[in-house]
């Protein structure tokens, strides 16, 4: 399922080119690395059981001290989840007894509630249409809105890449203060709400934030060539000159060491 953004919004980083060189992986800025570590590494808050806080618990009727084991449930990130508001929600895997109590248990997995809906941002001033999870629209309800939503929860957490991307956007608009380019009385109000939330952020880190590793890598690329064109001739040419300087040097030792050999007088 694909999802249609009002006005036209572009939420993804379109690269010119699709062949990546190798070793821009390592040359990534800790800007990047550090919103990979949030999105791919971090543990996401628990979405289907409550966690215990602490080490240690009393259990109730026998008054045991016991060590607190929040195992998390085993969740399955389908691709199609990506193209809508998930809300931390996934696929659940475990298994399920079928009717009889004494016939082994089957594999079953259980699926969110997908629905379409709109959802609107208040800061990019758009209606997105997409699909949402039940839980997905509790928690923009919570959190008075889509943009507190989003501006407040952790990568992990929103998981999917159309939550990462309007994220993105929105952050962007904050830091660039584009928003209502037209109004400037409301673009000030509507700065004022949500401004709190760039002290978590640096702008490089906004740069590079929401963006998948595969358009990290085009970014990176792209950056690089730019650099390259920008770089001036003279730097190019001395460059130039000094290795082949390098090479008439090693050339003319190499000839005088023939001719020391060939000469008895010498």
């Amino acid at each position: 399922m694909k999802s249609k953004l009002a006005n036209g919004l572009k939420l993804l980083y379109i690269p010119k080119k699709t062949r990546i060189s190798s070793g821009l992986g390592d040359r990534l800025p800790e800007a990047y690395k550090k919103f990979y570590k949030e999105w791919r590494h971090k543990v996401p808050e628990p979405v289907y059981y409550k966690a215990t806080p602490g080490k240690w618990t009393k259990d109730e009727k026998t008054g045991a001290v016991i060590p607190v084991q929040n195992i998390p449930i085993p969740l399955k990130y389908p691709k199609t989840m990506h193209s809508g508001i998930w809300g931390g929600e996934a696929v659940v895997q475990g298994f399920k007894q079928n009717g009889n109590k004494y016939k082994s248990r089957v594999p079953h997995f259980w699926t969110p509630t997908l629905k379409k809906s709109v959802v609107y941002s208040e800061i990019l001033n758009k209606y997105m249409s997409t699909t949402v999870t039940e839980k997905a629209l509790d928690v923009i309800n919570k959190n008075y809105g889509l943009d507190h939503y989003l501006l407040k929860t952790a990568a992990c957490d929103l998981r999917t890449t159309l939550s990462l991307k309007i994220k993105r956007h929105i952050l962007m608009a904050l830091r660039d203060k584009t928003l209502y380019a037209d109004d400037n009385v409301k673009q000030q109000e509507v700065y004022d709400k949500y401004k709190h939330y760039l002290k978590n952020y640096t702008h490089e880190e906004i740069e590079w934030y929401g963006l998948t590793f595969s358009e990290a890598l085009l970014k990176m690329q792209d950056i690089d060539e730019l650099n390259e064109k920008k770089a001036p001739l003279k730097a190019k040419y001395r460059l130039e000159l000094i290795e082949e300087l390098k090479n008439s040097n090693e050339t003319v030792e190499e000839d005088k060491s023939w001719l020391n050999k060939l000469n008895p007088f010498n």
